[in-house]
């Protein structure tokens, strides 16, 4: 690992702005934060893979991954993050490294090559060129070709040194989020700004869920001027840095992001979400309460809470229908970061219980909301053996389990209905009308017919009452011989010198002879 990467790793890690690293002492910080992994315990996700996960979504960007094949194949359009123009984000490139080329040395000159075809081939607004680990331990310096690439063509080459060896999939965003800031955010100047100009943060648009939630910006007059990363171009990235507030999403990810743009550009940032109708508003109420301390027209507020009251009035006429054949129904949760509290406040407002919430890649502060909402700890854990899962589906007598995809045979197993809320999903839950969505999603999985079928039991398991089968009529298709009436047919074996059958009653059959453990059908 080179020494620049080892202290842009260390500075991260370092981070100030996160709660579970500022609660440590300096010992326990060093010893548990800079703890190298073992081998396969980055088996959820690289740092490359979490670097990709990051960036791959500013979608008018080619995306070019410096490594053998493999590297970029297998992790290939990982997430359902929309775009509402361009599509070059999901087209894979890769410089497809041999093993003559790392033995020989060519690796830095075949990037070069790369490069150059894609910039021909695409006119992206930016290439953003990944090392892997077969690249950063060869020693191919990216920032030179990717420099001398700009030069030569005009067209941004962002280098983002993040191997996988590096470390873990949430250290990888980190990573990505620092090759933004040293490369990317603060290069370009908007043709306007205004005083409602906001960045949001670490919202990967899945499914299309910023667009559930743009509409009611607009309605306030707020302009996303800067997004990272979901449904996001390179000019806003470029342009972040003229923004007046900022949303932080998913902190655990991009904190790093926000608090270095709040140090250097004076952007003050906070943590939302836009996962249940509470907390929709209460994000919209503070991302005007701080655009207003920044400058924007104090009328800003009034016109949020006719917004917020209005919007509020329409989910919660939509969800009238919903609520009773929702209500009660207990709930494990198994998700992570802020949907681990904010899905909660979700359900609850609906009359759900939660009989248990993970606090997968949650902070502090996701843990000081969760029982702040739930009352006390109890219902919290960490990471799920697929045993433990199945067990407390069965002794909580949860009626459904929402969670991601691994996880969905857990709960066919346990015979109890699955909805995905993760990456995966395939539709969007933001916003007011998101929390619509979902509740409708579960009253279609928790109130199939199909689960009182299946948890019946099973039809062969039943006592078997009168006649099996029906008593033979008329003759045999096969061999046209009539039933007897009258009773149930018997079968019997037949010789195996049977006498041959007529060739008018069945043509083709009178070469064939049985053995004596053949029955016929009929």
């Amino acid at each position: 690992m080179s020494e620049a990467l080892k202290s842009k790793i260390a500075d991260v890690l370092n981070e100030p702005g996160c709660a579970t690293n500022s609660t440590k002492t300096d010992v326990l910080r060093k010893k548990g934060c800079t703890k190298q992994l073992t081998p396969g315990a980055a088996a959820g996700g690289c740092a490359f893979d979490g670097a990709m996960i990051a960036l791959q979504p500013i979608v008018d960007v080619a995306h070019l991954v410096h490594a053998p094949a493999a590297c970029w194949s297998n992790g290939w359009d990982n997430r359902s993050s929309a775009s509402s123009g361009s599509e070059l984000y999901r087209k894979g490139f890769t410089t497809d490294l041999s093993e003559l080329d790392i033995v020989m040395g060519h690796g830095e000159k075949k990037l070069y090559r790369a490069l150059r075809e894609v910039i021909e081939a695409e006119s992206p607004a930016a290439v953003f060129v990944y090392a892997t680990c077969v690249t950063a331990l060869i020693g191919d310096d990216l920032d030179a070709v990717c420099k001398a690439a700009t030069a030569k063509w005009g067209t941004p080459c962002i280098p983002v040194n993040v191997p996988g060896f590096a470390g873990s999939k949430n250290l990888g965003n980190k990573l990505g989020g620092e090759a933004l800031l040293d490369h990317v955010i603060g290069t370009l100047e908007p043709e306007t700004v205004t005083p409602y100009d906001v960045n949001i943060i670490g919202d990967y648009n899945l499914s299309g869920e910023l667009w559930q939630v743009k509409p009611l910006l607009d309605k306030l007059g707020i302009r996303i001027l800067g997004s990272i990363a979901g449904d996001a171009r390179y000019k806003q990235v470029a342009m972040a840095h003229r923004a007046k507030v900022t949303m932080l999403v998913c902190s655990q990810a991009l904190i790093n992001v926000a608090r270095k743009m709040q140090e250097r550009y004076g952007i003050p940032y906070f943590e939302g979400s836009f996962y249940g109708i509470s907390d929709t508003s209460q994000s919209l109420r503070r991302m005007c309460e701080l655009l207003v301390d920044q400058g924007a027209p104090k009328d800003l507020l009034n016109r949020c809470e006719v917004l917020i009251a209005r919007e509020e009035a329409k989910a919660w006429a939509a969800l009238k229908p919903f609520r009773p054949r929702v209500a009660g129904r207990r709930v494990l949760l198994y998700t992570g970061g802020h949907k681990s509290w904010s899905v909660v406040s979700a359900l609850q407002e609906l009359g759900m219980e939660v009989v248990g919430t993970s606090m997968r890649k949650a902070t502090a502060n996701d843990r000081d909301r969760v029982i702040e909402i739930m009352g006390d700890d109890k219902h919290m854990y960490e990471n799920m053996a697929p045993r433990e899962m199945y067990q407390m589906l069965r002794d909580a007598g949860a009626d459904v389990l929402l969670s991601g995809g691994r996880s969905q045979f857990v709960a066919l197993k346990a015979l109890v209905p699955w909805v995905d809320v993760n990456q995966e999903k395939h539709e969007p839950y933001a916003g007011y009308m998101g929390m619509v969505d979902l509740v409708r999603a579960i009253d279609r999985s928790v109130n199939n017919p199909m689960w009182a079928d299946l948890r019946a039991p099973a039809p062969w398991d039943a006592p078997l009452t009168g006649s099996v089968v029906p008593a033979p009529s008329g003759a045999c298709p096969v061999t046209g011989i009539s039933a007897p009436m009258g009773r149930a047919p018997v079968l019997v074996p037949q010789q195996a010198a049977a006498a041959p059958l007529a060739p008018a009653a069945a043509p083709g059959l009178a070469a064939m002879t049985n053995s004596a453990t053949d029955f016929e059908d009929c």
